[in-house]
């Protein structure tokens, strides 16, 4: 049975940097209250109308399409990772096919949120070891700008979120001494309401009261209203302190599972990329694990948290700044909204 290589990486970002003063022209923030809170220094917003989250992940996968020295073409599958759809369906993945201009092959989204890199490359790694297919185009990418509420009363949300897009393309080798050696997926949906965007939405307030004011009405108006953007409730909820104090747990479980599988220790690691939540959790998990400065890869004082996009663009940096080397042991960990959960162990 084959294993998967990442054959090329790409990333994109969009120009429009917004620090964290840019910020307090619109809430009550401070550079100093956010640093201290998340680390992050700046991100980055897509342009208003130019820039989607499919165009973003389409310029990333342009990238990671020539530096595996193939054509679009010659794709025969897309995976296609976001909490930030063009439409609310059909999923981006379609999109680019269209745009790139390839065959009528496969694609298939991932609504996996933080996770969902993971998740799609979990996915297409299971298409590599089969033999079902031999370029696999994945892509992380999101447009969170366009659905934040940038106002006082959601600062402890949107000050953490920023645009970008992440793709690899992922091929079988013979070799043993590379590629994925294990992925590891896990969920509790006991808590999917601590981290979520409840609207708009089928839920009828069905799980949980209070979570959406409808019109009234005998039929329809119940997917969005008046009352729910009057009221602020199409926007994202976090509870900040819960995802923190799961993720710190779930985080160095997931990564240690990885590395019990295949019989390595931390200090076996040559770089752990965590998803880029925030850096005080990155911090943590590297003291749990006793890991070195050199061996965590942050960037999130850059790019602020990019969900499903921040572990390939950490990823692609990391790579291009020369930190990844051939058949070094890189570790990929992500921890999300659902609560969802999972790591990645390859040999790049």
């Amino acid at each position: 049975m084959p294993r998967s290589i990442i054959a090329g990486i790409g990333m994109y970002v969009p120009e429009h940097v917004f620090t964290n003063n840019d910020l307090t022209k619109y809430m009550d923030t401070s550079d100093e209250w956010i640093q201290e809170r998340t680390g992050i220094k700046e991100r980055r917003f897509a342009h208003r109308t130019q820039e989607t989250t499919a165009t973003m992940g389409i310029e990333a996968a342009k990238i990671a399409i020539e530096r595996a020295g193939i054509m679009p073409q010659d794709i025969d599958f897309i995976v296609f990772a976001t909490l930030s759809p063009d439409y609310y369906f059909p999923g981006c993945g379609v999109i680019v096919q269209r745009e790139l201009n390839m065959p009528e092959i496969g694609a298939l989204d991932v609504r996996n949120q933080c996770s969902g890199f993971v998740y799609a490359l979990s996915v297409a790694d299971q298409f590599i070891r089969s033999g079902t297919y031999k370029n696999i185009l994945v892509i992380g990418s999101e447009k969170h700008s366009f659905g934040l509420d940038f106002n006082t009363r959601s600062r402890n949300v949107s000050v953490i979120f920023g645009d970008g897009a992440g793709a690899i393309v992922l091929q079988p080798t013979e070799d043993e001494n590379r590629g994925i050696c294990s992925t590891h997926l896990h969920s509790d949906g006991r808590s999917a309401e601590m981290l979520a965007m409840y609207n708009p939405g089928t839920h009828a307030n069905h799980w949980q009261e209070g979570l959406a004011d409808f019109d009234d009405a005998e039929i329809g108006d119940m997917f969005e209203s008046h009352a729910m953007i009057d009221k602020v409730q199409n926007h994202p909820f976090m509870d900040g302190p819960e995802v923190f104090k799961k993720a710190v747990v779930k985080f160095p479980e997931v990564i240690m599972e990885a590395l019990d599988k295949n019989g390595y220790a931390p200090q076996d690691i040559k770089l752990l990329i965590p998803h880029q939540a925030n850096l005080r959790i990155s911090q943590f998990v590297q003291q749990k694990l006793k890991l070195d400065d050199g061996q965590v890869y942050n960037n999130i004082q850059k790019y602020g948290n990019t969900t499903a996009a921040s572990i390939p663009i950490a990823l692609c940096e990391a790579w291009q700044e020369g930190k990844i080397q051939k058949g070094d042991l890189v570790c990929l960990a992500a921890f999300g909204s659902g609560f969802t959960w999972a790591s990645a162990l390859l040999k790049w």
